[in-house]
């Protein structure tokens, strides 16, 4: 297995907390962590901006977009309301990470715990190219099928 990274990142690193790491040699999601002064918690229903301390320099065609830790939602209800968050190459701020509460108990988050996870993406910007009606669309086997529309659940 490849030990060299991919991608280098340059990384403001505020707080204690360890720096962004795979849980395993195959992860695709670097764990982020919670930078806060002190416990804080999140009660059923309540939704918060939690900071991770952490600004990042992404290169240009690449995003970082912050997802749900399973863990934390199939154990606790926890998890990311605007999943995926994105972070965008030219964003300098800190990473918040916006947690929910989906859960029946109130769950206080611990400074330095995994809250969520990062994972860095390259994308694909586009151009349109208008055209006057759909019949100048290449025709599909799926067509208009929308929603449901194979009939399976």
């Amino acid at each position: 297995m490849n030990e060299s990274p991919d991608l280098r990142i340059r990384v403001v690193h505020v707080g204690d907390t360890q720096l962004p790491q795979y849980a395993t040699p195959l992860s695709a999601g670097l764990d982020l962590r919670a930078h806060l002064p002190g416990p804080v918690v999140l009660e059923p229903g309540e939704r918060r901006l939690v900071p991770t301390g952490l600004h990042i320099e992404l290169p240009a065609g690449h995003e970082a977009q912050v997802r749900p830790r399973s863990g934390l939602a199939y154990k606790h209800g926890i998890t990311v309301l605007n999943a995926p968050g994105t972070i965008d190459a030219d964003y300098r701020g800190d990473i918040g990470v916006l947690l929910i509460n989906l859960g029946q108990a109130a769950f206080t988050i611990e400074p330095g715990e995994r809250i969520a996870q990062l994972v860095v993406a390259s994308y694909t910007r586009v151009e349109w190219a208008p055209v006057k009606d759909t019949a100048e669309l290449a025709v599909s086997k799926r067509g208009e099928g929308g929603f449901g529309h194979t009939g399976t659940s």
